[in-house]
């Protein structure tokens, strides 16, 4: 399953290298390497070691050196021919990853023909295109995954919420006005479930404009108020997930994730689907002696392409 998530990441960066000229949007990435368009990023970030976006600026970067250095194209037309919208555009890219600008290497490369091709390592190499459970055959390895992911099947769920919009680390706002919202219908953890969904990737979305939605199931025959400033209600899908358990500090739960798409989701012959990942919030961070939270996370998954094919 590794090998074929590999190739299919390697379709992708094929295709940025053919195409890195046009105009490149995330969703038509997502469609060459066959996976979910929800959970894309995070996977060919776990792969590459950087987003795919990211990579398609790094390529576009590279040509504009190889232009700049082999041709006596102009840079107006280097901009052009490397999918930037304006010389200042690429000027900005190009100056961050080497550290100068266009222009410099230009008139340098006059100078010295045999001036280094690589100028600056300011932008950290993409990761190779590996293994990244390289023990994946140890039975010890193999076991201690199996305890720590469980497979689990859930139905759909009603659910109030507040939504919040802002970092992350700052959802204890939502938190606090929704458990007030639930105190007053009788709701309770003994009771009910408390749900977290984090709608965007903290890679691609700026942190003041991430949005996250604090859930709590609702009990059947629940009649709903009419929606107030805050409070809303929507439909959880239900379906298979891959539930994480974690037990640490709030700001570093985004390793749970990056665990779960880097190294569990690439060997477990399952890919992640449209559903957005839930987190089961088991504890009041603020009320832990640790101060940690405990959250199960669950994310959406299916079979995998050649497993599906082969009716596994």
């Amino acid at each position: 399953m590794k090998e074929q998530y590999g190739e299919r990441i390697k379709q992708v960066i094929a295709y940025i290298e053919n195409h890195s000229s046009q105009p490149l949007r995330l969703d038509q990435l997502a469609e060459v390497s066959h996976f979910s368009k929800y959970h894309f990023t995070r996977i060919f970030t776990a792969f590459t070691g950087m987003t795919p976006m990211a990579f398609v600026t790094r390529k576009r970067i590279e040509r504009a050196w190889v232009l700049l250095t082999e041709t006596n194209l102009t840079i107006l037309e280097i901009s052009g021919n490397c999918g930037f919208e304006s010389v200042s555009a690429l000027g900005v890219h190009f100056k961050r990853h080497y550290g100068c600008s266009p222009g410099t290497i230009r008139s340098r490369n006059r100078k010295h023909s045999n001036f280094p091709s690589v100028l600056s390592n300011k932008q950290a190499e993409p990761a190779a295109l590996t293994d990244y459970n390289k023990a994946e055959g140890n039975p010890l390895l193999r076991r201690a995954w199996d305890s720590m992911v469980e497979l689990r099947e859930i139905p759909e769920v009603e659910v109030a919420y507040i939504r919040h919009v802002g970092s992350y680390l700052d959802t204890h706002n939502a938190w606090d006005k929704l458990s007030r919202w639930a105190a007053q219908q009788g709701f309770h953890p003994a009771n009910q479930q408390f749900i977290g969904i984090s709608l965007d990737d903290g890679e691609l979305t700026e942190e003041s404009a991430c949005r996250y939605d604090a859930c709590v199931t609702l009990p059947e025959g629940f009649e709903r108020e009419a929606p107030r400033k805050e409070v809303e209600y929507k439909t959880l899908s239900g379906g298979l997930y891959a539930v994480y358990s974690y037990y640490d500090t709030v700001d570093r739960f985004v390793l749970a994730y990056d665990t779960m798409f880097s190294v569990w989701l690439p060997r477990s012959g399952y890919e992640a689907d449209d559903r957005p990942c839930l987190e089961f919030c088991l504890n009041d961070p603020a009320q832990d002696p640790q101060g940690k939270c405990m959250v199960d996370l669950y994310v959406p998954i299916r079979r995998g392409m050649q497993e599906a094919e082969n009716g596994v």
